[in-house]
């Protein structure tokens, strides 16, 4: 999977827009609508996410070296 922050914007720009058709009969909207939350809550957790793995990093830069820390995600840049 080669999925990238900038593929969720791209997204949720395209639920946005489907969201904004003018001519979807009201089944059509509230199918989107449904469609619409459960891709903000999968975006959700994809963006805490990533946020995590930032602040790990942020943490390793500052500190490496000075603290064993256990990881729990493996670093697959260096490798």
């Amino acid at each position: 999977m080669k999925n990238q922050l900038v593929d969720l914007n791209n997204h949720l720009f395209a639920q946005m827009e489907r969201l904004s058709d003018e001519s979807l009969n009201a089944d059509e909207l509230q199918k989107e609508i449904e469609r619409s939350k459960a891709v903000s809550s999968v975006s959700k957790q994809i963006i805490e996410n990533a946020s995590l793995v930032l602040d790990g990093m942020k943490f390793k830069a500052e500190y490496a070296g000075k603290y064993e820390v256990p990881m729990m995600v493996e670093d697959t840049r260096d490798a």
